[in-house]
């Protein structure tokens, strides 16, 4: 029997991409897993796959709404025991240089990016405390070590996502909370997808272009990322706290890929 068996696991972001994947794969080791996210219809289509899945909508930049999600988790299976702060964006928009940066979008990218995984920890952790413990686990990015052009304020969320996921670890390592980050590279999602339609060259190139970026020739897939939050949330990572594991195809082990 799988140890995550009936364990109660929440993923914001969960109905797409990466997200998706996550719900997919604790879902598939029996788990009780509370998706949300603000796409109402991928949401719904998600949890109808499975019935260890459950939607919720909601936009986790607002206190209420991840105050909802927790309580929904408790009154439906007594508890949390792993979050997943996974929702992202990068609006394509949003590629500028930072003077020419809206103070909108950069408030809409920190609040969803960044504000969220605080507001979530805010409500999840006093739960976990009372429940002996628990695995807080941020998708974060390499974007978060090393920047590209024109991402400051997805950047900066992503910096703050690790520096946060720091800061947690050592607060809550005495309430046996674990807090890790993973920094995923070019990953297969409809985030990745918005940024080659962008691209006013050949698509396939474009694609062809970023896969070969990563020294193992190809851009990764949302399994890729769930495979390895399933490692960290295990008992086989219990030694593990406030660090960061790179699910990058080996990017950053190339320095300035940028």
């Amino acid at each position: 029997m799988s140890e995550f068996q009936g364990k109660v696991v929440i993923v914001t972001g969960g109905a797409k991409g990466i997200g998706k994947g996550i719900c997919e794969a604790f879902a598939e080791e029996g788990a009780q897993v509370l998706c949300a996210d603000v796409d109402t219809q991928a949401g719904e289509q998600l949890a109808a796959s499975r019935p260890n899945i459950r939607f919720m909508h909601g936009d986790v930049s607002q206190s209420a709404v991840c105050q909802s999600l927790v309580e929904t988790a408790v009154g439906t299976w007594q508890g949390v025991d792993i979050l997943c702060n996974n929702v992202g964006i990068q609006p394509t928009t949003s590629y500028v240089r930072a003077h020419e940066l809206t103070e909108g979008q950069w408030d809409r990218i920190i609040n969803t990016n960044l504000k969220s995984r605080f507001l979530m920890a805010k409500y999840c952790i006093p739960v976990m405390q009372k429940r002996g413990g628990g695995v807080i686990i941020s998708t974060a990015s390499v974007q978060g070590l090393q920047s590209a052009p024109q991402v400051s304020a997805y950047a900066a969320s992503k910096g703050g996502d690790l520096s946060l996921m720091r800061q947690l670890a050592l607060d809550y390592a005495e309430d046996n909370i674990r807090v890790l980050a993973i920094n995923p590279g070019a990953i297969d999602t409809p985030l990745v997808q918005e940024a080659l339609d962008a691209e006013s060259g050949d698509q396939e190139e474009a694609r062809r272009q970023m896969a070969e970026m990563h020294p193992v020739n190809r851009i990764g897939q949302p399994a890729d990322i769930a495979q390895a939050v399933l490692f960290l949330a295990s008992s086989k990572a219990s030694f593990m706290t406030g660090s960061y594991v790179n699910v990058d195809g080996g990017l950053m082990a190339k320095g300035a890929w940028a």
